[in-house]
């Protein structure tokens, strides 16, 4: 086996390998350590420089779809408030013409009532007229003076 001496200590073959394992790892962790840590200084870097977006234009345009969304909710609430009253007012006219309509439904049954009551009369009155005509027909015809009788031989 290979042996090492360095400084007055003396290294056998297995001890080398697990020195030069422990050298390796050692070196990768401060490699690595070093890494991260230029890693590190670069980020720190980059947020130092770091300046934040112009947004303004998006509280621009915020302040703009606001004061919009702000005039369609008043143009919402007017309409709103006109159909209302145009429900209100149709209520109050569709009330009105019922109304109308029953006064004029009573009219026509009170006129036609007193047709009904005209036709009877008249048709009473006709009767009247047509059985006195008749009878003076039939006294005309019977009276012995009237010179029918004498023609008729």
């Amino acid at each position: 086996m290979a042996e090492i001496e360095y400084g007055g200590i003396k290294v056998k073959g297995g001890k080398i390998l697990i020195i030069i394992s422990l050298l390796g790892t050692l070196g990768g962790a401060l490699w690595g350590g070093f890494e991260f840590y230029k890693d590190y200084l670069d980020m720190k870097e980059k947020i130092q420089e770091y300046t934040a977006p112009n947004l303004s234009y998006i509280e621009e345009e915020l302040a703009v779809l606001k004061s919009e969304i702000s005039s369609v909710l008043e143009e919402v609430s007017l309409v709103n408030d006109v159909a209302q009253s145009l429900k209100n007012d149709l209520r109050s006219d569709i009330k009105l013409m019922k109304d109308d309509i029953r006064n004029i439904d009573k009219i026509v049954n009170d006129i036609e009532d007193r047709v009904k009551a005209n036709e009877r009369e008249i048709s009473d009155d006709f009767k009247l007229l047509e059985q006195e005509i008749s009878d003076k027909i039939n006294k005309a015809l019977n009276n012995p003076l009237n010179n029918m009788s004498a023609s008729t031989k």
